[in-house]
């Protein structure tokens, strides 16, 4: 009962933590700090609203542009843009996925540091993409590994 109570008002303080508008994490204060984790939770969580909203309005559009349509090259050309829509949308949606994980990883403490060497990830490389798992060197070697593996 006492862990609850606990994890409520720490769920409060983190909502009553007071981030500038202009805030941006910066290489002179500690690494990861609350305030650091805070607009990177911010930043991850208005991403992910904006995407959930885009598909939202695409199945919205998709629901009411379903109409006849007797031209075969308009049918056609149609039906090409849904297909790309709903392969956009599903890209998206593996990327919502991402932006979950992340906000896992900051709940848990883990956000920021490289899955691989434990290292710290760069603030820019986070700014650029929070969802970043690795070091962008682990990451180079990574896709290297990769390639090489591809061109077997």
């Amino acid at each position: 009962m006492n862990e609850a109570r606990l994890g409520k008002k720490e769920e409060t303080m983190k909502a009553e933590l007071f981030l500038p508008d202009d805030y941006r994490p910066a290489e002179d204060e500690p690494f990861m700090n609350d305030l650091q984790l805070e607009y990177f939770r911010r930043k991850l969580t208005a991403w992910r609203d904006e995407l959930l909203e885009g598909s939202r309005d695409t199945i919205e559009g998709l629901q009411e542009g379903t109409r006849s349509i007797p031209d075969v090259a308009d049918r056609a050309s149609e039906e090409t843009d849904r297909a790309l829509e709903l392969r956009t949308r599903d890209r998206q949606r593996k990327l919502v996925s991402k932006i979950d994980a992340a906000l896992r990883r900051i709940d848990e403490g883990e956000f920021g540091y490289c899955e691989v060497t434990g290292e710290p990830i760069s603030l820019k490389r986070l700014d650029a993409r929070p969802i970043a798992q690795m070091s962008l060197e682990a990451q180079e070697r990574h896709e290297r590994r990769e390639k090489v593996h591809r061109d077997d």
